[in-house]
């Protein structure tokens, strides 16, 4: 059972005062990872074990092992992680480092040789997934800071920077987002659809767990996403049972049940509509990307 976000979590990450930055390792069971939420400090996470969806400021993506993100201050974000992609022991693996935004601005003011490399960090200002040109390199640089001393890994770290200023096109993967009274609703509406897409799912639940009444809640839902709330819950499905389909051994119709669609003639339907595909070929590799944006 995933975590139900009530909320954005306004989270300070775990540093202290003796302390710029923070590499946190972990391996945990997938609903063990933090709920929806946003701190100060930016942020660079490596899944290196685990699949599912993340939400990152107003866009909601499939992602899969290997991945990289940079996460700039305070936009919101959250990784819920599907149960079938685990180490054998049932967790899934990640590492996270955490800096604050005085580490870039001493590190400015104070050395010369660095000012360009964190004037195009700063510059960041949407979360990006770092690009296929560098992923190697950052992926073994963070594992390597595992064995490192302090000094180390802070020079790994810098090595890092270099490598995340030096990308010339950054593939956005999440925009900041105001936070308002409607910003906090939708957020409510698509934390529902996480914890509960695997269920049949009425207006009147939706409605309720975000405070209004259905008939506003539809409307309210369509001017904010552009499309209706049961086109926005059918495109999740979609994309969670495309991860399945990759990820698993599962029949298509072990899929269907497990994914809250129960009728595989309708399934196919709506796989094939939204993927071009249907879900054998996307199987094999016949797939289509799609994206989700929220706001």
């Amino acid at each position: 059972m995933k975590q139900t976000v009530q909320n954005i979590k306004f989270c300070p990450p775990p540093t202290d005062n003796e302390r710029s930055f923070f590499v946190d390792h972990v391996r945990i069971p997938p609903n063990e990872q933090i709920t929806f939420h946003q701190h100060e400090a930016l942020e660079i996470s490596y899944i290196i074990v685990g699949s599912g969806n993340r939400v990152i400021g107003n866009t909601m993506e499939p992602f899969s092992h290997g991945e990289v993100v940079f996460i700039p201050s305070n936009v919101p974000h959250c990784w819920s992680f599907d149960d079938f992609d685990t180490w054998p022991d049932g967790t899934i693996e990640n590492i996270t480092i955490f800096f604050s935004p005085q580490l870039l601005e001493n590190a400015y003011l104070n050395f010369p040789e660095l000012r360009s490399c964190i004037l195009k960090i700063q510059q960041i200002r949407d979360a990006v997934v770092i690009a296929e040109s560098t992923i190697t390199k950052v992926q073994v640089l963070m594992k390597a800071m595992m064995a490192e001393t302090e000094i180390e890994k802070f020079s790994t770290l810098l090595r890092i920077f270099s490598l995340i200023s030096s990308e010339q096109q950054k593939n956005v993967v999440g925009r900041p987002v105001a936070e308002d009274r409607n910003t906090k609703r939708i957020q409510r509406a698509y934390s529902f659809v996480i914890n509960n897409f695997q269920k049949e799912i009425t207006l009147n639940e939706v409605a309720q767990h975000v405070g209004m009444d259905k008939s506003s809640f539809c409307t309210f839902f369509k001017k904010m996403t552009g499309k209706t709330f049961f086109t926005f819950l059918t495109e999740y499905r979609v994309e969670s049972c495309g991860q399945m389909l990759k990820k698993t051994s599962l029949s298509v119709s072990e899929i269907c049940n497990a994914t809250g669609f129960n009728d595989v003639p309708y399934f196919n339907r709506v796989f094939r509509k939204i993927k071009q595909v249907t879900p054998t070929q996307f199987r094999e590799g016949k797939s289509v990307k799609s994206t989700v944006n929220l706001l």
